[in-house]
Protein backbone atom coordinates (compact mmCIF):
# COMPACT_ATOMS: atom_id res chain seq x y z
CA UNK A 1 0.00 0.00 0.00
CA UNK A 2 2.77 2.46 0.88
CA UNK A 3 4.53 1.86 -2.43
CA UNK A 4 1.49 3.24 -4.30
CA UNK A 5 2.34 6.97 -4.03
CA UNK A 6 4.91 8.25 -6.50
CA UNK A 7 8.41 8.67 -5.09
CA UNK A 8 7.77 6.43 -2.07
CA UNK A 9 9.99 3.40 -1.57
CA UNK A 10 9.17 0.85 1.12
CA UNK A 11 11.74 -1.14 3.07
CA UNK A 12 10.38 -3.69 5.50
CA UNK A 13 12.40 -4.35 8.64
CA UNK A 14 12.31 -8.15 9.14
CA UNK A 15 12.02 -7.96 12.90
CA UNK A 16 8.88 -9.94 13.64
CA UNK A 17 7.34 -8.69 16.87
CA UNK A 18 8.57 -5.36 18.24
CA UNK A 19 8.46 -6.79 21.76
CA UNK A 20 5.55 -4.80 23.14
CA UNK A 21 2.65 -7.16 22.31
CA UNK A 22 -0.14 -4.93 23.53
CA UNK A 23 0.44 -4.10 27.19
CA UNK A 24 2.91 -6.97 27.71
CA UNK A 25 5.99 -4.73 27.57
CA UNK A 26 4.52 -2.22 30.01
CA UNK A 27 4.10 -4.86 32.70
CA UNK A 28 6.91 -4.67 35.25
CA UNK A 29 7.82 -8.33 34.95
CA UNK A 30 8.08 -8.12 31.13
CA UNK A 31 9.57 -4.65 30.63
CA UNK A 32 13.21 -5.77 30.32
CA UNK A 33 12.37 -8.66 27.99
CA UNK A 34 10.25 -6.38 25.82
CA UNK A 35 13.16 -3.97 25.37
CA UNK A 36 15.59 -6.80 24.63
CA UNK A 37 13.28 -8.00 21.85
CA UNK A 38 13.10 -4.48 20.42
CA UNK A 39 16.90 -4.24 20.51
CA UNK A 40 17.39 -7.49 18.55
CA UNK A 41 16.63 -5.98 15.14
CA UNK A 42 13.94 -3.29 15.15
CA UNK A 43 15.45 -0.53 17.28
CA UNK A 44 18.95 -0.66 15.72
CA UNK A 45 17.47 -0.55 12.21
CA UNK A 46 15.27 2.43 13.07
CA UNK A 47 18.18 4.28 14.66
CA UNK A 48 20.12 3.88 11.39
CA UNK A 49 17.36 5.62 9.41
CA UNK A 50 17.88 9.16 8.18
CA UNK A 51 15.79 12.02 9.54
CA UNK A 52 13.86 12.02 6.23
CA UNK A 53 12.77 8.39 6.60
CA UNK A 54 9.15 7.87 7.53
CA UNK A 55 8.79 5.11 10.11
CA UNK A 56 5.46 3.32 9.87
CA UNK A 57 3.85 0.72 12.12
CA UNK A 58 0.20 -0.33 12.21
CA UNK A 59 -0.01 -1.28 15.89
CA UNK A 60 -0.58 1.32 18.59
CA UNK A 61 1.65 -0.52 21.05
CA UNK A 62 4.34 -0.92 18.36
CA UNK A 63 4.35 2.82 17.69
CA UNK A 64 4.66 3.57 21.42
CA UNK A 65 7.45 1.02 21.82
CA UNK A 66 9.36 2.48 18.87
CA UNK A 67 9.06 5.97 20.35
CA UNK A 68 10.17 4.82 23.81
CA UNK A 69 13.00 2.66 22.45
CA UNK A 70 14.42 4.95 19.76
CA UNK A 71 13.01 8.42 20.29
CA UNK A 72 11.60 8.33 16.74
CA UNK A 73 7.93 8.68 15.93
CA UNK A 74 6.26 5.93 13.92
CA UNK A 75 3.07 6.72 12.03
CA UNK A 76 0.15 4.48 11.12
CA UNK A 77 0.37 3.34 7.46
CA UNK A 78 -3.07 4.82 6.67
CA UNK A 79 -1.87 8.24 7.88
CA UNK A 80 1.30 7.98 5.79
CA UNK A 81 -0.74 7.05 2.71
CA UNK A 82 -3.27 9.83 3.33
CA UNK A 83 -0.54 12.45 3.66
CA UNK A 84 1.22 11.15 0.53
CA UNK A 85 -1.96 11.29 -1.53
CA UNK A 86 -2.73 14.86 -0.36
CA UNK A 87 0.52 16.13 -1.92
Amino acid sequence: MLSIPANYKVKEIPSGCCGMAGSFGYEKEHFELSNKIGELILFPEIRKCSENTIISAPGTSCRHHIKDGTGKTARHPAVVLYDALKK
